[in-house]
């Protein structure tokens, strides 16, 4: 016999499907829904619903959107000439909030990972070709992850973009403000090296 109701069980389960939340996460969330008042639940489930009703993937950068172009690719204010690429939808949220960047975004749906089964044709890279081939871009700026699986993917595209005449380049990377060398791994040391530019005194 259990310890909590089917019905509470399956909360839990489902609950726990979700990334980066364990049983225990799953359990303590379970039971805060059980125990706030109804409206609030009925209302964290309708927002779900319509999200899953509402949100669809731009066709053009393959963002989320409530529209069939994001409010992003439908912006004049973006420059046209520059399109950056991502592995998920929420990469663009962090870049959006340096207020540094104001072109456009290319959304692959992740990286190449072929012990996951996650090869180029599963990756929304024919997309990008074919928004690259006719428009006038004149740089693709290649931001996936630096990690393998992020390393790989911007190695492999970079080999398919160089060919189109289009300036490719690829965001700076390395040790984190207030980081220590021993605690950092041979990746991001690797790329901190790569990236290093000259000093002065007056620096």
């Amino acid at each position: 016999m259990g310890i909590y109701t089917p019905a509470l069980q399956k909360l839990i389960d489902q609950l726990g499907k979700l990334p980066g939340v364990g049983p225990k996460s799953a359990q303590r969330i379970a039971f805060h829904l059980i125990k706030v008042p109804d409206q609030d639940a009925l209302s964290l489930a309708n927002a779900i619903q319509e999200a899953k009703e509402r949100v669809r993937f731009c066709e053009s950068c393959f963002n989320m959107s409530d529209e069939l172009v994001c409010v992003i690719c439908s912006d004049p204010q973006r420059d046209t000439g520059l399109i950056c690429v991502v592995e998920e939808p929420r990469d663009i949220v962090a870049l959006e909030r340096t207020h540094e960047y104001k072109g456009l975004y290319h959304v692959l749906q992740g990286a190449i990972n072929p012990i996951d089964g996650i090869g180029p044709e599963q990756l929304k890279i024919r997309e990008l070709l074919g928004r690259l081939n006719g428009n006038m871009v004149s740089e693709v700026i290649l931001c996936t992850n630096p990690n393998i699986e992020g390393e790989a993917t911007a190695m492999y595209l970079a080999k398919l973009i160089e060919p189109l005449g289009i300036q490719v380049s690829r965001i700076a990377s390395g040790l984190p403000v207030g980081g220590d060398l021993e605690y950092a791994d041979e990746l991001t040391l690797g790329r901190a090296l790569e990236g290093r530019r000259n000093i002065t005194g007056n620096s």
